[in-house]
């Protein structure tokens, strides 16, 4: 990936929800192609399942369907859930997309609160969905403010803090990531329920 950032605009693919509510069954997402750092090539929307787990599956599916994946440089995510709980498996989408997947969060986990909630809420399947959560370690992101916080497959952490700085346009946020969830978001309902993704 390195030499593709030094590119003057590589082609990345992000990928994020958008806010929902409570009682709907399903979460809107959207995929974004972006030519390095804001230039939109293409868009995509989908759902996902609530709190499901049809999430990698149907993002593998949003990415393929932006276009050929062979001049995309890197899948950039907003964490590794969709749609409430609905976790992602990160290696299965950088082997099926073939591209490094680096996976983001504003804050680092409060892992204790999440592994309670997920035997409460999900006590079939709650060790695969925490296996799949903490796959691979969390490392910080340096920013001209707070930290925030990576993890990746199919790169290296370095490729990964450059891709970061890359696609940052305003703050230290990636621009892709901030379109996504704009885009996911669009059609939200707007009430006192809505669950936007922290």
């Amino acid at each position: 990936m390195r030499r593709a950032l030094a590119k003057a605009h590589p082609r990345v693919v992000a990928v994020d929800d958008g806010a929902f509510d409570r009682d709907q069954r399903t979460a809107p997402v959207a995929a974004v192609v972006v030519a390095v750092p804001a230039y939109v090539e293409a868009v995509r929307t989908g759902r996902v399942r609530v709190d499901g787990r049809d999430a990698t599956e149907r993002v593998a599916a949003l990415v393929r369907a932006t276009g050929p994946t062979d001049g995309l440089r890197a899948l950039l995510l907003d964490g590794a859930v969709v749609g409430g709980f609905n976790v992602l498996d990160l290696d299965a989408l950088a082997r099926d997309l073939a591209l490094p997947v680096v996976a983001l969060t504003r804050r680092r986990p409060e892992f204790p609160r999440i592994r309670a909630a997920l035997v409460k809420w999900f006590p079939r399947d709650a060790d695969e969905r925490w296996r799949a959560l903490t796959a691979h370690r969390l490392f910080a992101v340096a920013t001209g403010g707070r930290p925030i916080f990576a993890a990746v497959v199919g790169c290296s952490r370095a490729d990964a803090v450059a891709l970061v700085r890359r696609t940052c346009v305003r703050g230290y946020w990636p621009e892709p990531l901030r379109l996504a969830h704009l885009i996911a978001s669009s059609g939200a309902r707007r009430g006192p329920a809505a669950r936007p993704k922290d």
